[in-house]
């Protein structure tokens, strides 16, 4: 191990903590899917059901309960209504993190370890999906660490490590049922000659036992309509019937790309035969094409399903670093696509709430050349023969990235996409106020901060109607005066996106 290793321990995990924990209460709760799971823990910490989940007072039985129990232990705590739900996801992703270093440090040696904690700490899809109240996270981390407790039983058939990989496929399960199960499905094959060691009680027992409670609860509890739900509606018919989320056959791969940056270009060093010659290897390679085989067939795509195939590409990237000649092309590419976090600074908060193809062309700014510093820089380390500090390089560029990112889109975001403001100057008239038309996303938004949702003024009219028009904040409209009463910020695009 290179003596200088040790001293990138504190620096990294200090920029980790501070990267992942900055500003996570800047932005009020987004999209349907964060204020929906929220609202679903708040309930639980405070009716102390946590076996139904409830979405504002009805069964809600689309995803299992994992998620909803640590929110809820966070509501429990005392944290606010931003950080109950965000600061669990945050924690989890930092602490796999160390976990994933620790067992690849002990697998393929230390530097590789760093390589790939640092690649997998900074692409944008693990670091962006930590900062939100999602599932898709939690799913990553248990899968992942399951993952990697294999690797030993595969290589020198190790079985210590079995019972803890059973326990947090077991975690994967309460995370999002099936699907781990689904993309662990090439471990079998690859342990075939000691397939038995996998079906032993203590791996089966354990795994059941974490696993099986809550669904034997929720069930014992809500009958039938619970199994009908969660599992022939939201797994069998999403796998093979109605798709509420289309997209072509070429989603994924984009989206991969997208998920990986700045490290995109890193794949290209995974198209080596020497590469696999370890099972381990071949293995993080097989789960990763059978991950994205999978969600290829299925006719309901979303970004964040690919999410857990994120580790093992990290780990196959790290290990192809250690190993690599000259890996300064590659390191120089990664730098120049830090570009992304200055352009997303400017395009984020319109694209969560219009869709990125409604979202403004970008302005260049003097930022943008901040990569081309850190790519030369990074060149001229590795060129010294100081990879890890080159990677890291590339890697504080990416954090920092990050940081500019929050700092810069937080206010935007929260006033376009969030509606913390808006139900700040709706709440003291609530009573007169229904919902005329507002986006769905703006709409759990609301419903979430509002605790009982606003009337339809469809079926409960009333003076004052929130109406809201694509591409901008919602207004408030008197019925009586034919004004608006407040404009909520509704003419807050900036003057250069305006068309």
């Amino acid at each position: 191990m290179p003596r200088k290793i040790p001293r990138l321990v504190w620096p990294a995990a200090s920029l980790a903590c501070f990267t992942y924990l900055y500003g996570l209460s800047a932005t009020g709760l987004i999209g349907k899917d964060e204020p929906r799971y929220a609202s679903i823990a708040r309930e639980m910490a405070r009716s102390g059901d946590w076996i139904t989940p409830r979405l504002w007072g009805s069964p809600w039985f689309e995803k299992p309960a994992l998620l909803y129990w640590v929110e809820g232990l966070a509501f429990r705590m005392g944290l606010g209504p931003e950080l109950a739900p965000r600061l669990p996801i945050a924690l989890c992703a930092l602490a796999f993190l160390v976990f994933f270093w620790w067992i690849l440090r002990s697998e393929f040696g230390c530097l590789a370890a760093w390589f790939a904690t640092l690649v997998l700490a900074t692409t944008g899809g693990y670091l962006g999906y930590s900062q939100v109240g999602h599932m898709d996270l939690l799913l990553t981390a248990t899968f992942g660490g399951a993952l990697l407790l294999a690797l030993p039983w595969i290589s020198k058939g190790e079985t210590r490590g079995l019972p803890l990989m059973a326990v947090l496929l077991g975690f994967a399960v309460l995370a999002k049922s099936g699907v781990a199960l689904v993309l662990i499905a090439p471990l079998p094959w690859w342990g075939r000659r000691r397939l038995a060691d996998l079906l032993r009680p203590r791996v089966i027992l354990t795994f059941l036992s974490v696993a099986l409670p809550w669904y034997l609860a929720c069930f014992w509890r809500n009958g039938t309509p619970f199994l009908r739900e969660l599992f022939v509606k939201q797994q069998f018919q999403r796998l093979t019937g109605s798709a509420d989320h289309v997209q072509p056959a070429w989603y994924y791969p984009l989206v991969l790309l997208g998920l990986l940056l700045p490290w995109t270009p890193m794949l290209l060093a995974l198209f080596s035969r020497t590469l696999y010659a370890d099972p381990r290897r071949s293995f993080l390679l097989a789960v990763v094409v059978w991950g994205m085989v999978f969600f290829t067939l299925a006719p309901n795509k979303l970004a964040g399903y690919v999410l857990p195939l994120l580790p093992p590409l990290s780990a196959l990237m790290g290990v192809a670093l250690a190993e690599m000649a000259n890996p300064r092309p590659l390191l120089a590419a990664c730098a120049l696509l830090l570009v992304a976090f200055p352009i997303a600074a400017q395009v984020l908060p319109y694209a969560v709430e219009t869709g990125i193809t409604h979202a403004p062309f970008p302005k260049f700014g003097a930022e943008w050349l901040v990569p081309v510093a850190i790519a030369a820089l990074a060149w001229v380390l590795d060129a010294r023969g100081r990879r890890l500090a080159a990677l890291f390089t590339v890697a504080a560029g990416a954090a920092a990235g990050i940081i500019y990112l929050k700092v810069h889109s937080a206010g935007e975001l929260d006033r376009m996409a969030s509606a913390r403001g808006l139900w700040l100057q709706v709440s003291p008239r609530a009573a007169d106020v229904c919902i005329a038309s507002l986006g769905s996303n703006m709409l759990y938004s609301l419903n979430y901060y509002s605790i009982t949702p606003l009337p339809s003024c469809t079926t409960q009219p009333r003076r004052l109607q929130l109406r809201q028009d694509r591409g901008r904040a919602p207004s408030l409209w008197d019925t009586l005066s034919a004004r608006t009463v407040d404009p909520l910020a509704s003419g807050i695009v900036p003057s250069h996106f305006r068309d």
